[in-house]
């Protein structure tokens, strides 16, 4: 969720609003490999979930195809999530792998091992908060990502997990089976007045903010690049392979320092070698989001992994500086040629694989990340100018004129719930705004890091 556009109308949105009108490649994809013989192994990374590790487990077990191995991977947890999970899956018959470690290392740490460890053709990785609200969510997420060989990952929409989503699993057969055996055991429905509220001011803002990212700037992506910049890292299915190529790449280079968000740095790297990142619109997830005083914290660590992974990753943020003859050589690619019908397998926006093609001429996407760069800083940069100089009219005017944007995209783009999205856009711009002036904060500590202290030891 890195490449959120400050400015609801500014050139990131533009890009996305220009997909939309030109319209997807049309190519039907014609794949060699079936996506139901693929083995899938689902890894779940958990950290003191025990509110959320039963609601996860049974959102997996409701779903419409059974993983190959599901292995829990408690990175030192000091609660009951082993113990739930345990007791969950015996209840249940659900086979489950538990892998237990005394001390936290990290997410990313996980992630790595696993790749190597299993033998799935696919990765699927549940983060222990996510609940998959669609029961063939993991059928399509895995049936995307065999459409072409040069899909790398895929991930469904995810919105905010809600009170009243944890309190309709209460009652489904296997959680009550749990219950009886728990009945004290806290699920994510339980929640003080209090929490209550700052969880709620959290949920609004995360809500409106993903349904503009996902349903229009990833969408648009999609249908210009073929690809997103970064898969939602809570419940995404990658080709294991491309995942473990990752690692077995830069874990030389920089250990399991790869940014403060894993996913982020691993749609980076994905995209260098030409893969694709896909988000199926049409399946849903929802994950636990922090209480609104917790708020800054992710967002600093979303902000400074995209700035960190800009600074790895320089081929594809200087894209739009790269000789003209990338735009003569997606030309004259099988993929926007009148020769590509004549291809026995045919891939949706085909273009070349290597990090060597990506130095030399860049990727089409890299412009998406580019103006998601530039728009990042300067941005909440001319904020502050204007208040710091006192232009209290050009500031004024500045907000007014880009809340007015965002509500006039709630109101487009809400299909059928346009005027819940415009009352909750319209209550969410004081945090908005809040979060903006923060992220500067943000982009100064990444300065820091790379000019003063030559510190690049960034991991979650």
């Amino acid at each position: 969720m890195a490449t959120i556009p400050y400015f609801f109308i500014g050139p990131n949105a533009l890009l996305s609003m220009f997909g939309l009108v030109k319209g997807p490649d049309t190519t039907i994809p014609t794949p060699t490999e079936d996506w139901r013989e693929a083995k899938v192994d689902v890894v779940i990374p958990a950290f003191n979930e025990e509110k959320g590790i039963v609601l996860c487990l049974e959102s997996l077990a409701s779903q419409t195809i059974r993983p190959n191995r599901i292995v829990l991977v408690d990175d030192g947890s000091t609660d009951q999530t082993v113990q739930y999970a345990r007791d969950f899956c015996e209840l249940n018959d659900l086979e489950i792998e538990i892998i237990s470690r005394k001390s936290s290392i990290g997410k990313t740490p996980t992630l790595k091992r696993q790749s190597r460890e299993m033998t799935g053709d696919v990765e699927f990785i549940l983060d222990a908060d996510t609940v998959l609200i669609s029961k063939n969510y993991l059928a399509r997420v895995v049936e995307e990502l065999y459409q072409g060989v040069g899909i790398a990952c895929a991930c469904g929409t995810v919105l905010p997990l809600r009170e009243k989503d944890a309190k309709a699993m209460i009652p489904m057969p296997r959680i009550q089976k749990f219950l009886g055996k728990h009945p004290k055991a806290h699920l994510n429905a339980s929640r003080n007045f209090i929490e209550r509220i700052l969880h709620g001011i959290t949920n609004v803002y995360r809500d409106v903010l993903y349904f503009f990212l996902q349903q229009f700037v990833y969408h648009g992506q999609m249908i210009l690049f073929g690809t997103m910049v970064n898969p939602v890292g809570c419940a995404v299915a990658y080709r294991r392979k491309y995942l473990k190529d990752v690692f077995d790449r830069y874990e030389p280079i920089l250990g399991d320092d790869l940014t403060t968000s894993e996913d982020i740095f691993i749609g980076f790297a994905l995209l260098e070698q030409g893969y694709r990142n896909i988000q199926v619109r049409d399946v849903f997830a929802r994950s636990e989001e922090p209480e609104a005083q917790r708020v800054p914290r992710q967002i600093f660590l979303w902000s400074s992994s995209f700035m960190q992974s800009c600074y790895y990753f320089p081929s594809l943020l200087f894209s739009p500086f790269k000789r003209i003859k990338q735009w003569f050589t997606v030309k004259r690619s099988p993929s926007s040629s009148p020769g590509r019908e004549l291809r026995i397998v045919k891939e949706a926006y085909r273009q070349p694989f290597g990090i060597e093609y990506t130095r030399q001429n860049g990727r089409l996407i890299g412009w998406a990340i580019f103006v998601s760069a530039v728009e990042k800083v300067t941005f909440p940069s001319v904020i502050i100018l204007m208040a710091v100089f006192q232009m209290w009219e050009a500031l004024i005017i500045t907000m007014v004129a880009e809340t007015s944007l965002q509500l006039f995209m709630a109101l487009a783009f809400a299909t059928g719930r346009r005027f819940e999205y415009f009352c909750k856009a319209l209550a969410i711009t004081p945090l908005r705004y809040s979060v903006l002036i923060f992220d500067v904060f943000t982009i100064i500590k990444f300065l820091i890091d790379i000019f003063i202290r030559k510190n690049n030891k960034w991991r979650k």
